[in-house]
């Protein structure tokens, strides 16, 4: 097979040899170091074998000895297949041309198609989109993915709720979710106004309703605060109470915060490789040899590769290695303590509306052991304690 393989690189010729000394023809050519294969007899006087190219010329005047003539009848090999090729060099460009041609432009972008989006909003969308680089004419190679797209479009974007990105063949389809207007006035139906948290009313303004309470009274939920039921006794009639009701309440936040803690991050170094995907096979483009980061994070970015419509069998993997180290970051008691209220503070601002005001803090307790600092603290909010408690038909004062 080896051999096979040689001779089809170097070329061979297919001889034809007639007359009546053809084995003393081919004798002297074994005897002079000419490799002679396939030699097969057709006749008395008639024989075809190969040779290598380079040894055809030295056979016309062993022929002469043996009184023989000679014919070469067809020629195979690399050396021809190469000169065919350059001869027909021009078709060969051409093709190649347009297959680079029909790949370039299955992979560009051809197409940006928005749904769901106010006109105002498909502009604002479409500007992000050019600066993102993301417009018609771009390979598809040189821009974000999708997900990235989606990303940056919904950071950028107050308007939307939220984008969804799709690339079908050439063309991006976005679908677009828009952030809902304010919802008009609801009609309210006849309600009063109860505490929904114990607490010391700081302040009151009745808008519709008649007042049961007063500023400094202490509340409990339940209790009612402003009844939808206003006239004289025997006229009353129901009305939806509207007000505002704040009053000063109370919050423990219990924290553990350790002295020293353990983290890993990102150091700036990065490498970059490139793979041709088929199946589950990666195959290096760019960026050969091993990685010179020891710990690291990867991120895969996978491209789909079309022709015209059609989706190939493998894809283009951009991979990203991200060296990553480990950090210990020490906390004295004081800068513990201090970061430890700034967690307690965050987690009441998630328990209280966003109007609420925070009158005080206070630590009531505090402790180290275990390597950690551990605090309990106190809270006095200012915050609306009233909502809406429907009246039953039949009620009257």
């Amino acid at each position: 097979m080896k051999n096979e393989w040689m001779e089809n690189f170097y070329g061979k010729v297919t001889v034809r040899v007639a007359g009546k000394g053809i084995e003393r023809f081919l004798n002297l050519l074994v005897r002079n170091g000419v490799h002679v294969q396939n030699v097969k007899r057709h006749g008395t006087e008639t024989a075809t074998f190969t040779l290598r190219v380079r040894e055809a010329l030295r056979i016309r005047p062993f022929a002469r000895q043996s009184e023989c003539s000679v014919e070469f009848l067809r020629r195979s090999g690399a050396p021809f297949v190469i000169n065919r090729m350059l001869k027909n060099s021009g078709f060969i460009i051409g093709g190649l041309m347009f297959v680079f041609i029909v790949f370039f432009l299955s992979n560009s972008i051809w197409g940006i198609e928005i749904k769901g989006a106010k006109p105002a909003t498909e502009y604002q969308i479409r500007k992000e989109l050019d600066k993102m680089g993301v417009k018609i004419g771009r390979t598809q190679f040189s821009i974000a993915n999708v997900e990235g797209i989606q990303r940056q479009l919904t950071n950028r974007i107050e308007a939307l709720t939220w984008v969804g990105v799709e690339l079908k063949g050439t063309t991006f389809h976005l679908q677009v979710v828009e952030k809902k207007q304010p919802k008009k006035t609801e009609q309210l139906s006849p309600r009063n106004l109860v505490a929904k948290k114990k607490a010391t009313i700081v302040h009151m303004f009745v808008e519709k309703g008649k007042q049961m309470v007063n500023v400094y009274d202490h509340v409990v939920p339940g209790q009612l605060l402003v009844s939808g039921l206003i006239g004289k006794e025997g006229a009353t009639k129901r009305v939806a109470a509207q007000g505002e009701i704040l009053g000063e309440t109370w919050y423990k936040s219990y924290v553990e915060m350790p002295l020293n803690t353990s983290f890993k991050v990102f150091n700036g170094k990065e490498e970059q490789k490139h793979y041709l995907r088929i199946g589950s096979t990666d195959i290096p483009l760019w960026g050969f040899g091993k990685l010179k980061l020891r710990k690291y994070e990867t991120e895969e970015n996978q491209r789909d590769i079309y022709l015209l419509k059609w989706k190939l069998p493998f894809s283009y993997v951009n991979k990203t290695f991200r060296e990553k180290e480990e950090i210990t970051r020490q906390y004295t008691k004081d800068e513990a303590i201090k970061k430890a209220s700034e967690i307690a503070l965050r987690d009441i601002k998630t328990r209280i509306d966003e109007d609420a005001k925070i009158k005080e803090e206070k630590i009531l307790h505090r402790v180290f052991e275990n390597g950690k600092v551990k605090l309990s603290i106190h809270f006095q909010i200012i915050e609306n304690i009233a909502k809406g408690q429907p009246i039953p038909k039949e009620t009257s004062e």
